[in-house]
């Protein structure tokens, strides 16, 4: 009972200052913008690790044989300001892990970051008109109101329901669960690969969704192992045993991933999107020479930092990997969302 209190005490500032700021959004005292461009937002109520970027790389390829696609980020993490396009011989500190991830996938769509995302869609809807987008895909932006989309798509992770969480700092939350009725469509992610209509049923019912909601599942997929450097050599992931190397919200799913195939013998993690050092190569080359047997894996995000540590040695660089992840939509509503999506697009 005493900790129920305290949590209370401790939260509701937080909860204080968003119920005050969405009140102030709500009714017009403070300023949101709609284009004329269509504008398609993802995002989430929780920090971290709903998947994100491979919903935002998911939509880019749904969308992508029929329109003009950006990307619009906020480059969490860069060390740039302002507005930027994002090219593919950026670094991670430039542009953001996230922002260069995607354009590494996705060479020829234009990808931007900008922490003012009106200034963003604005400075991408003045390109010249054989190469200006015709719809703009904004990563990570349920909470940017100044923003109206056309279409809101909300991520919720399958293993951290919001009725059963706590908004930061005790939870994950960090944002209000009643803001998910702004949601065009509500996505639930990193789930099992099949559910019964059981689950479906009781998902509705715990999530409250709306009559004019979409109510989708996802499930994510990994593809074959890529070298991260030139010196990579793909002998290294036959071995049985692998080093699991990890900075974001949530390594689990990647390493219950690779416990079908390998042994994980050691497992280093960091706070998501650290910035790795000198130190961390050090330490990375002294468990390439402690396991001389291991192949290391990574995630596709850190992979986009790690190219940046030059301390890494020869033999650290032939036996690191990234894992491609991929998003798949389950229960046969793949066809949904490509028509929530092309519908927020021809209006």
């Amino acid at each position: 009972m005493k900790s129920f209190f305290i949590n209370k005490i401790v939260l509701f500032p937080y909860y204080l200052t968003l119920k005050i700021r969405h009140y102030l959004y709500d009714n017009g005292i403070f300023k949101s913008y709609k284009f004329d461009l269509p504008v398609i937002s993802i995002g989430n109520i929780s920090a971290g690790g709903t998947g994100k970027t491979p919903h935002t790389e998911f939509i880019v390829r749904e969308l992508l044989q029929d329109y003009r696609v950006a990307v619009l980020s906020r480059g969490y993490g860069r060390r740039s300001k302002g507005f930027r396009f994002v090219e593919t011989t950026n670094s991670a500190l430039e542009a953001g892990d996230e922002p260069l991830q995607i354009k590494m996938k996705f060479p020829g769509v234009t990808v931007a970051v900008d922490g003012d995302r009106v200034r963003g869609i604005n400075t991408l809807m003045q390109m010249e008109p054989p190469i200006r987008p015709e719809v703009i895909v904004m990563d990570d932006a349920f909470q940017h109101r100044r923003v109206i989309p056309g279409l809101s798509l909300l991520l919720i992770d399958y293993r951290y329901p919001p009725q059963e969480d706590n908004l930061l700092p005790v939870g994950r939350l960090r944002d209000l669960p009643e803001q998910m009725k702004r949601a065009d469509a509500v996505i639930v992610t990193k789930c099992p690969p099949e559910l019964s209509d059981q689950e479906v049923f009781m998902w509705r019912n715990q999530l409250m969704v709306m009559p004019h909601q979409k109510l989708l599942f996802s499930a994510i997929q990994y593809g074959e192992p890529v070298a991260i450097f030139e010196e990579g050599d793909k002998r290294y992931t036959y071995s049985n045993f692998a080093i699991l190397l990890t900075a974001i919200a949530n390594p689990k799913p990647l390493e219950y991933h690779l416990l079908n195939r390998y042994k994980i013998i050691k497992k280093v993690h960091y706070r998501d999107h650290h910035y790795f050092t000198k130190y961390d190569a050090s330490k990375i080359n002294s468990l390439v020479k402690k396991y001389p047997k291991a192949v290391i894996f990574t995630t596709e995000k850190d992979s986009q930092r790690l190219k940046g540590l030059t301390r890494l040695s020869s033999e650290t660089k032939k036996r690191i990997f990234s894992l491609p992840i991929e998003v798949a939509i389950l229960n046969g509503n793949g066809e949904v969302l490509s028509k929530l999506l092309k519908e927020s697009i021809i209006g």
